[in-house]
């Protein structure tokens, strides 16, 4: 049974996000959202609500249906309350005394510490705010949940808490996500939607497959629209020749049957559906100077601390070479933040880091989770033609090429979305020009399009680079070492998997 229909729906903002959306959504239904940054899943979830009226078409929900929608942000209302009434204030005012308990229960579901759930929200970690928004919905008891990119924040382990805390809800409570986190989706959904201006697929299939069945649709699509145009450029050169004959010798035969080739040319080319064209973004773009040394970092048993002299581990003897491509591992709190930071002190100012020895010909291109690179308050204009020299025009073409409209070019780079301020770092180190790149984080706020692009640039390029990442597709895909933060060592594995699985299996 359907608890929401969607029949025709669309949504036109400047342009069509999506249009003749035909959907149902019924118990057991785990839905995956996909699209491009701003390209429409927000609106959707919000449509879904019933927060937002659809442009066109109509939804149709069942008879007191309760939906549960977690927003990406926190209200900046509930920032100053404690973690615990942030859940509590969600129930109804007449049921807080008799159903307090109820509180407790989903705070002890999502392992929320006892000495964490008095903490006002401004002092949590954002992955800690995450959660408690989950929570705060959840304990209003749902129909629907709607989760609008849910691992925003979180590590690992909370992104496998989540996993199998959705995994553990009741299979008649569907479930539709919204978001870019593809190991994320391959564990929580059995249906995927991909959201598009013309015609949006559905598939009965988690992420991985159904982008799978996708492509080859759309591939399939795609020949079968060349043949189509091929056919009707036939019956037009066919049409034309039978013209010409036909108006020399006067023949209203063939006149008529030049007629019915054009009518079939023009049926065929009005009926012929060009493959879907991705919009884009806003290209992603490396570069790689290259270097002739082949040891570009050496560790030389490294102690790595806190800023209070506090040892987190000791790195041992291990170098950084040419065309490595090191994924840090490791619980969030052993030190990857710091162990970078200490790398990209002793690049900058070489000497200054002890047991840390860097070639001289090492050119860093950095980027860390908050990308402070980029100043909020400077213009993304004005920041490109001063930091790289180039003039107004190069700098608006290069800044449009990476996705930031001219109309955005001249507003503070706070005012970006994170999609475009991400896509305006990975144009920052493109424009540096390095050989080693030394990333945090670095798929924060991009969608899977931009994710793919900065796999598919970091492997063409070969480039070096040593990165610290919650994103298990982006690590699968580009590492070729891994090195694994653990009893305050720094150890070499195989493969992330046995870390991956590690941290699953603890949060269970």
């Amino acid at each position: 049974m359907a608890l929401i229909s969607l029949k025709s729906l669309g949504v036109t903002m400047s342009a069509p996000l999506f249009s003749n959306l035909d959907l149902t959504i019924g118990a057991g239904d785990r839905l995956g959202i996909i699209a491009a940054n701003g390209r429409g899943k927000s609106t959707l979830l919000k449509c879904l609500a019933g927060e937002l009226e659809p442009t066109a078409g109509e939804i149709t929900r069942s008879r007191g249906l309760r939906v549960g929608h977690v927003e990406q942000s926190i209200p900046e209302a509930l920032l100053d309350c404690s973690f615990h009434e942030v859940v509590a204030n969600a129930l109804p005012p007449e049921q807080i005394d008799s159903e307090l308990w109820r509180v407790d229960v989903e705070l002890d579901s999502l392992d929320a510490p006892e000495d964490m759930r008095s903490r006002p929200m401004r002092a949590l970690s954002g992955g800690w705010q995450r959660l408690a928004l989950i929570a705060r919905v959840w304990v209003t008891d749902p129909d629907v949940l709607l989760l609008d990119e849910p691992t925003n924040h979180l590590d690992l382990a909370k992104i496998g808490q989540l996993e199998t805390w959705l995994n553990g809800l009741p299979r008649e409570v569907p479930v539709i996500i919204a978001s870019h986190d593809r190991a994320f989706l391959d564990a929580t959904t059995n249906r995927t939607l991909f959201l598009r201006p013309e015609e949006s697929p559905v598939f009965s299939l988690p992420y991985s497959r159904a982008r799978q069945a996708l492509d080859e649709a759309d591939a399939s699509m795609a020949r079968k629209f060349e043949r189509d145009m091929k056919v009707a450029q036939q019956l037009r050169r066919q049409a034309a020749k039978l013209n010409n004959i036909g108006i020399n010798s006067g023949s209203d035969l063939l006149t008529v049957k030049t007629r019915q080739l054009k009518e079939r040319a023009e049926r065929l080319e009005e009926a012929a559906l060009p493959a879907h064209r991705e919009r884009s973004a806003g290209a992603i773009r490396l570069a790689n100077r290259g270097t002739h040394a082949k040891v570009l970092i050496t560790l030389e048993d490294a102690a790595v601390e806190t800023p209070d002299g506090t040892l987190l581990f000791r790195t041992g003897k291990r170098h950084i070479c040419q065309g490595d491509r090191i994924v840090l591992l490791g619980r969030n709190g052993v030190g990857k933040s710091r162990f970078i930071s200490m790398i990209r002190a002793a690049i900058a100012d070489p000497g200054t880091v002890r047991n840390i020895k860097v070639t001289p010909s090492t050119v860093l291109g950095y980027s860390d989770q908050a990308l402070s690179g980029i100043g909020g308050d400077d213009t993304p204009l004005a920041m490109v033609s001063r930091r790289f020299e180039v003039g107004e025009p190069r700098a608006r073409s290069l800044l449009a090429g990476a996705g930031v409209a001219i109309e955005m070019q001249e507003r503070k780079i706070g005012a970006l979305s994170g999609g475009q301020r991400s896509r305006l770092m990975m144009l920052v180190l493109r424009l540096i020009n390095p050989n080693f790149y030394l990333l945090d984080e670095p798929t924060n706020h991009l969608d899977i399009d931009g994710q793919e692009a900065l796999e598919d640039e970091l492997l063409k390029h070969q480039a070096s680079c040593l990165l610290a990442s919650h994103d298990r597709s982006f690590i699968r895909a580009i590492g070729n070492r891994f090195w694994l933060i653990e009893k305050r060592r720094l150890v070499e594995v195989d493969s992330p998997q046995e870390f991956f699985r590690s941290v699953a299996e603890t949060e269970r």
